[in-house]
């Protein structure tokens, strides 16, 4: 039951979001055949690009025959490109998801070994180094983090690529030598964010009347931490990657844009410098799907592992 209300309230929220985003960019002022045309673009040409197009017709209705082709998985046709919105977003869906994983695969253990350690350490060296360090990464703006990473390993060493000169529908393979500095500009993020949750967990944990009960029955450093403070306190940080990863995913405009990568961030910039309304349309709600989606499994696998949580909830009804 606590499953069903969940799935039903992401799919709520999916069509709330498509609302908005509709209702948003209709409120823009000109349209796809304005900026397609351009200035010098007649009247009459104007026109008919709009009944080509079905832009004449009522803002609901235009909206209703979307939402009806979405859900059979067609989002549209984009103008300037020329094709299906879907057939646009397909590799580069594939690309981010490739660069999501690697930036994911970078900052969870670094993440998870690090706040461990501070909390385990709390107030001492290394949690002020560890700590302090994240904080500082955690103010550090994305393009700045890019542009440092670019100078630096780029630039000044010359032994990775600065930007990414793949086409959208490449192999993944061809991929790789450009991941790197977009990946480790994206986990230099998300591990601040992670570690910090985790340290405060351990700390929450470490503290408990279970841990201290078994600390007093004699049970030794190393199976205090793996028995008793690491399986308690990673239950809410799943939660919070689950999270952080769907904001990463979400959130890899500026990052893709600085390194020229092929993704669902720097298609998003070049549909809004086109006004393509399709294809922002198109991948504002990929995007939100990703999201609720990640949000949904961070939901469930908190469900599954807390019997604490099902309880009150429970209780609850």
């Amino acid at each position: 039951m606590i499953v069903l209300e969940r799935l039903l309230s992401t799919l709520a929220s999916l069509a709330l979001v498509a609302v908005l985003m509709f209702g948003a960019l209709e409120a823009l002022p000109g349209d796809m055949c304005t900026s397609y045309l351009g200035k010098l673009a007649t009247a009459e040409a104007v026109a008919q690009c709009r009944t080509e197009h079905g832009l004449d017709r009522p803002a609901w209705e235009r909206f209703g025959r979307w939402a009806g082709g979405a859900l059979t998985g067609d989002l549209g046709h984009a103008l300037k490109r020329d094709e299906s919105v879907v057939s646009i977003i397909g590799p580069r869906l594939r690309n981010t998801l490739v660069l999501a994983l690697a930036a994911a695969a970078i900052s969870f253990p670094l993440a998870l070994g690090l706040g461990v350690a501070a909390g385990l350490k709390r107030d001492g060296p290394i949690d002020l180094a560890i700590s302090s360090t994240a904080l500082v990464a955690m103010t550090i703006p994305d393009f700045v983090a890019a542009t440092a990473l670019v100078l630096v390993f780029s630039v000044w060493l010359g032994w990775i690529p600065g930007i990414v000169t793949v086409p959208p529908d490449g192999p993944i393979l061809s991929l790789l030598p450009g991941l790197v500095l977009p990946a480790a500009a994206l986990a230099l993020i998300l591990s601040a964010h992670v570690l910090r949750m985790v340290r405060a967990s351990v700390i929450e944990v470490a503290a408990s009347p279970y841990v201290e009960a078994a600390r007093l029955r004699g049970v030794g450093p190393t199976a205090l931490v793996l028995r008793h403070i690491l399986p308690n306190a990673l239950i809410p940080a799943i939660a919070v990657m689950a999270l952080t990863l769907a904001g990463l995913m979400t959130g890899v405009v500026v990052i893709e844009v600085a390194f020229n990568y092929p993704g669902l961030g720097r298609l998003t910039m070049n549909a809004v410098y086109d006004r393509d309304l399709p294809l922002v349309l198109g991948v504002s709600m990929v995007l939100a799907a990703i999201y609720l989606g990640l949000g949904l499994l961070a939901d469930l696998v908190t469900l599954a592992v807390d019997p604490r949580l099902r309880s009150a909830l429970g209780r609850g009804r």
